[in-house]
């Protein structure tokens, strides 16, 4: 059985003030031994370095949003998976779907930083997802093939996680239906390994988590505005 994982995504989001809500969520788990699941927040760059240091003697780890697919070098305002593990973290984020489309990025460049994030000892977790126009002209199993196989390292694939984060869904209020979800992580399941770990991203909150959560091959969650409030989030890690 695979342990699932709940994984929160601030976005851009968060100042110093919101390093409360991570306390929020590390102590009401630091007298839980095994909380049944591992869980992750990844807020802005600006806190992961604060956040890991509060977060050590807990069962909550940090994470980051995006990385360059460089160790260093002349890329201004670009950070690098070997700066993040020394800022802390322990995975990071890449191919979301707001980067795709706000930074145009390509299959090639999120495979690039997965493999980055690999190589400094980071877990990636690879998004995928069709629009809403892709989905209703029957292309969504397509759009997520050609992602998948064009943004997976080409080794250490062990290390991924997938989360699947259909674009029509994510901050708008609106959930895929539970056959959708199961037909689509059943689908992408045959392009990974049976110990994976397959996520589900899109308006998640506490109201409909346990429903999602218990869909076959999901995971856990990616988690975007209920992750910001530790009581959302909470809500979301007691159904998994």
């Amino acid at each position: 059985m695979i342990r699932p994982l709940v994984a929160g995504n601030w976005k851009m989001n968060g100042l110093a003030a919101g390093i409360a809500e991570i306390d929020r969520v590390r102590e009401a788990h630091r007298r839980v031994p095994d909380p049944g699941c591992d869980i992750l927040i990844c807020p802005p760059f600006t806190l992961i370095h604060e956040a890991a240091k509060r977060c050590a003697d807990s069962t909550v780890g940090i994470g980051a949003q995006d990385c360059h697919p460089q160790r260093a070098g002349a890329h201004t305002g670009d950070i690098s998976a070997e700066m993040l593990v020394d800022a802390g973290a322990t995975h990071v984020i890449v191919g979301h779907s707001e980067r795709r489309a706000d930074h145009s990025e390509s299959d090639d460049v999120v495979r690039e930083k997965a493999e980055a994030a690999i190589a400094a000892g980071l877990s990636p977790i690879i998004c995928v997802g069709e629009s809403a126009e892709q989905r209703q002209a029957g292309q969504a199993q397509a759009v997520v093939d050609a992602q998948l196989l064009g943004s997976m390292p080409r080794t250490n694939t062990d290390a991924i996680v997938v989360a699947y984060e259909p674009v029509w869904a994510i901050g708008t209020g609106l959930t895929a239906s539970a056959a959708d979800i199961a037909q689509m992580h059943r689908h992408i399941r045959g392009h990974v390994s049976r110990t994976t770990r397959i996520l589900y991203g899109g308006s998640v909150k506490p109201a409909n988590a346990a429903e999602i959560l218990a869909i076959e091959d999901v995971n856990g969650a990616l988690v975007g505005g209920a992750s910001l409030k530790a009581d959302n989030f909470l809500g979301i890690i007691n159904a998994a």
